[in-house]
């Protein structure tokens, strides 16, 4: 009975929405949070969001990805002919070139 009464309560937490949430940000694990503030950092061309948003070039999820290379775009003006849809072995090589045009920024 305790097991069922558990899993009622939990249940009952996650419909209600008493769970806390997490905010929206680039890196957010919920694509519902990450993906709004990738799209803020394209429209306002946030330089302070490029570092994030080549981490996020790495993701699971092809929509981050694919909202992230196109953000980039809109701020850089630059792609590296990175692909949001490919396999990871072929996203490689772009994602190197972006972590390689990262570090000359900084120097």
């Amino acid at each position: 009975m305790g097991v069922w009464r558990g899993l009622l309560v939990a249940t009952c937490l996650l419909t209600c929405g008493c769970v806390p949430r997490e905010g929206q940000s680039i890196g957010a694990v919920d694509p519902l949070n990450n993906i709004p503030a990738i799209q803020r950092a394209a429209a306002e061309k946030d330089e302070k969001a490029v570092p994030a948003l080549v981490d996020q070039l790495n993701s699971d999820d092809p929509a981050v990805r694919f909202y992230a290379i196109e953000a980039l775009r809109r701020i850089t003006g630059q792609t590296f002919d990175y692909v949001y849809y490919d396999e990871m072995d072929e996203r490689k090589p772009a994602m190197e070139r972006w972590r390689h045009w990262l570090k000359q920024r900084k120097t």
